[in-house]
């Protein structure tokens, strides 16, 4: 993989290939926020709709070639569900172990490059909240085999967890190598050290470390509209930088 896979790198409802597990509830020890068959179409409907075909047509990733004819389109039927670790299960407060952050949807801009279409729950609808360069989600979500999807934003580390088990796929940042395995108490052990002392109500947060972010972001404006620099991880509500994590930016348009 390209040095963008380092920065951030099959259950099949209402006609779309979910590439990870999903339900429409979650059980005991499972991630939130798993979509249901509604949301499933519900995020076809905006990936494959006239306004993101017209946002993939006008964007353009440094480098990009300059195409014959437009290439854009998205993949609606593939759907790769991404959680991230929620607070409460770093403090030990809960034994959901993550929450739904985005769901990716492959896709090609204009010119033909590869790309991904991020759609959130916004209330009670779906909204495609950015385009990203590649479709790592994608190759991410076929590595883990069926387990679920965890990318621990704040060092771009990536796992597939089945049941108790937490596999790494990509967490060259946190020196355990692809393959490496942890149960899920020891994968929450290993976020409570690196974390716990910048949690909501910590002294971290009490200074104000936190900068201000009221809720979980991912991106600023940058100077170049095409280049989102790798941002530090919004945990529970609390902007937490960690110390040491080098990453190259995975390219974006909001």
């Amino acid at each position: 993989m390209s040095m963008l896979r380092n920065a951030m790198g099959a259950a099949v409802l209402a006609g779309a290939a979910m590439l990870t597990t999903t339900g429409a509830a979650s059980a005991a020890g499972g991630p939130a926020g798993a979509p249901t068959a509604a949301d499933t179409a519900a995020i076809g409907q905006v990936a494959g709709g006239a306004d993101t075909l017209g946002r993939l047509a006008k964007t353009k990733f440094p480098g990009s070639r300059t195409a014959a004819a437009a290439q854009q389109a998205a993949d609606p039927r593939t759907q790769v569900p991404v959680y991230e670790p929620t607070a409460a299960f770093v403090a030990g407060r809960s034994d959901v172990p993550a929450a739904l952050a985005y769901v990716a949807v492959p896709a090609r801009t204009g010119d033909g490059t590869a790309a991904t279409v991020w759609a959130e729950r916004q209330g009670p609808a779906w909204t495609v909240v950015n385009v990203a360069s590649g479709d790592y989600e994608r190759q991410y979500a076929q590595a883990a085999a069926g387990g679920y999807l965890l990318h621990e934003p704040q060092v771009n580390a990536w796992y597939a967890v089945h049941g108790d088990a937490v596999t790494v796929l990509d967490g060259s940042v946190t020196g355990l190598a692809a393959g490496t395995k942890l149960s899920l108490a020891d994968y929450r052990a290993a976020l409570h050290e690196r974390y716990a002392d910048k949690l909501p109500g910590s002294a971290y947060d009490r200074d104000g470390a936190g900068g201000g972010y009221g809720g979980r972001e991912r991106a600023v404006p940058a100077a170049d509209p095409g280049y989102v620099p790798v941002l530090p991880f919004v945990l529970g509500g609390v902007l937490v930088l960690v110390a040491g994590a080098v990453a190259v930016p995975r390219l974006r348009r909001r």
